[in-house]
């Protein structure tokens, strides 16, 4: 029995992939119904690019071929960052010229900041530890850019505990509402400068959503 294998046994069932799965298609569709004027190229190119990167991901998994689903997972969550970069600059751009109908640009304007939540948590998910891959490998307190709450206490109250996708979600979720952690300290310059990168983009998109609606009023 190999180390992953004897990780896996103490802690059960690897690390679920599927939420960041969903999320990455997700973003993909969120994508699909913006504007043509908003989107880095046809609106569903970036969702047939998820599609055909998780799926060599996925494949790569299968096979043990851990080094490709990282590096195929990086690829995946740089492509959603530059569409997602991409559009906030036409949103911006396109601000002044009144291109969009107010009720376009504020859907627009909002699927836009939940992909900001969505890209950064699949980043968060992908770094954090090495990625899923490192951290069943790890098993439970692992070393993490992360210092979340059931970190902090006794080890024999949460043996078992380790973070998933949905932790990173609630982290990038917060990042971009409150612009600041929340319950969850950054550790890391890398993980501080995502978190500074995901504020950001937030309070664009904020803020051309308060600009619009005072031209409106």
């Amino acid at each position: 029995m190999n180390s992953l294998q004897t990780r896996r046994g103490r802690r059960g069932d690897a690390e679920p992939r599927w939420p960041a799965l969903v999320a990455a298609l997700g973003i993909g569709g969120l994508n699909l119904a913006l504007p043509e004027s908003l989107s880095a190229g046809p609106r569903w190119l970036l969702l047939a690019l998820v599609v055909v990167l998780v799926g060599a991901s996925i494949v790569a998994r299968r096979m043990g071929r851990h080094g490709l689903n990282q590096a195929l997972g990086h690829g995946t969550a740089a492509v959603l960052t530059f569409f997602l970069a991409a559009s906030v600059v036409l949103l911006v751009a396109g601000l002044p010229s009144h291109a969009e109908p107010p009720v376009v640009l504020l859907k627009s304007a909002a699927m836009l900041w939940l992909s900001n939540v969505l890209v950064f948590a699949f980043w968060y998910w992908r770094l954090d530890a090495g990625g899923p891959n490192q951290r069943d490998l790890l098993g439970p307190r692992h070393p993490s850019a992360f210092l979340f709450p059931q970190m902090t206490r006794p080890e024999d109250e949460h043996p078992d505990w380790s973070p998933e996708f949905l932790d990173y979600l609630f982290l990038a979720f917060n990042t971009s509402t409150a612009f600041s952690p929340t319950d969850t300290a950054a550790l890391t310059r890398w993980a501080k400068a995502l978190m500074m990168m995901q504020s950001a983009i937030s309070l664009t998109v904020i803020a051309v959503l308060a600009a619009r609606a005072v031209n409106v009023l």
